[in-house]
Formats: structure tokens, C-alpha cells, sequence
């Protein structure tokens, strides 16, 4: 399946690859309140976000990662981006954001369950990892409503120089046993 074409559609939300077309919006969005608890800094200009999309995409070409955008299904309203990174690994990096109106609305959840979803069907992986500052809760419940378990803690310091204070989740696939084999759930 080639990555630059995927949609993943969810009862609100239609999420579709990164693409130049957003780069406006995500510039205007992708602020420094939004990227407090994130490793990326928000962008100083939008030939920033260009390179970020540019980055993306070849990234997406070679199977590295997914970045996708996340749109309101009903009215193409952009919400935010999400991705999972580092494909070919055998665990791969959930990440999120969404702007600042989107927030409170289950939209994150709802997206993270779809790339789960996505992921258990199309990728070859013992646990998606998920990294969340200590202190963002309502992006820790993101994980811990999927099962996720923590599995560390550590510090690191972001691109602005404030240093985060991360639990990294794993979150499993869902397996179970038949009398035939191994079969997937979603």
C-alpha cells in the first residue's frame, strides 16, 4: 500500500496524508502553547513547516513513517496531524497534535484508536510506543484508554530548551488464539 494515497476514515474524522495544501494552516496553528509539551519548537516561518512537510513526505515515500493530517469529515475542517514513526521498527512512535479549538472533543483519542487500527493491520510490530509529557493529561488518556502501560520515565529537552518530563507507554496489539491459528482483532 502506498502511504502518499492512504485515508483512514473514522465515524468523525477523515485522516489523510500530510500535504503541501495544509502548510498554511498548520503554520498558524502549530504554536508555542500547542508544542509545550512536544519535542518540535513551533515554526519561526512557514518556509519551517514547508520543510517539515517536504521531510514528511519523502519520509512517507520510503516507508519511514506515517504523518497524516486530520480533518473533520463532514466539513474538511483541519484539526491537526498525527503520525506513527519509524515504520520498519519493531516499535514504532505514535505522535498527535491537534489546534487549540479541536482540543476536548475526543478527536485525539478517536485518531490514535484509527492509527492503532491501521497499524495492527498493516505492520509487523511487538507494541506501539506513545510519549506524552507528565504533566499533559488529557494526552496520557489517550493511551491508558487503549491499555497502554507505562514503561518508563525520563526526562528531555526539547527544541525550545524546556526539558519534558516523558512516560513512555507501550500500547500492545490486540491478539487472541483461535483453534486454527493467531487472528487480529480491531
Amino acid at each position: 500500500m502506498k502511504l502518499l494515497n492512504l485515508k483512514i476514515s473514522t465515524n468523525r474524522l477523515l485522516l489523510q496524508p500530510i500535504s503541501l495544501e495544509y502548510k498554511e494552516v498548520i503554520f498558524r496553528e502549530f504554536t508555542e502553547k500547542i508544542t509545550t509539551y512536544m519535542h518540535p519548537r513551533s515554526p519561526k516561518d512557514i518556509h519551517e513547516t514547508e520543510l517539515f512537510i517536504s521531510e514528511s513526505l519523502l519520509n512517507m515515500q520510503n516507508r519511514n513513517d506515517l504523518v497524516v493530517v486530520i480533518l473533520a469529515k463532514d466539513s474538511q475542517e483541519f484539526l491537526g496531524c498525527s503520525g506513527i514513526h519509524k515504520l520498519n521498527n519493531k516499535r514504532p512512535e505514535l505522535g498527535i497534535w491537534l489546534k487549540k479549538s479541536a482540543q476536548g472533543n475526543g478527536y485525539g483519542l478517536e485518531t490514535i484508536t484509527a492509527l492503532k487500527e491501521w497499524a495492527e493491520s498493516n505492520l509487523d510490530y511487538e507494541y506501539l510506543i506513545y510519549p506524552v509529557d507528565r504533566a499533559n493529561i488529557p494526552s496520557r488518556r489517550i493511551p491508558e484508554r487503549l491499555g497502554g502501560q507505562i514503561y518508563r520515565e525520563y526526562e528531555q529537552t526539547n527544541l525550545s530548551g524546556k526539558i519534558l518530563h516523558l512516560v513512555e507507554y507501550r500500547i500492545f496489539e490486540k491478539v487472541f488464539k483461535h483453534e486454527k491459528g493467531t487472528s487480529k482483532t480491531s
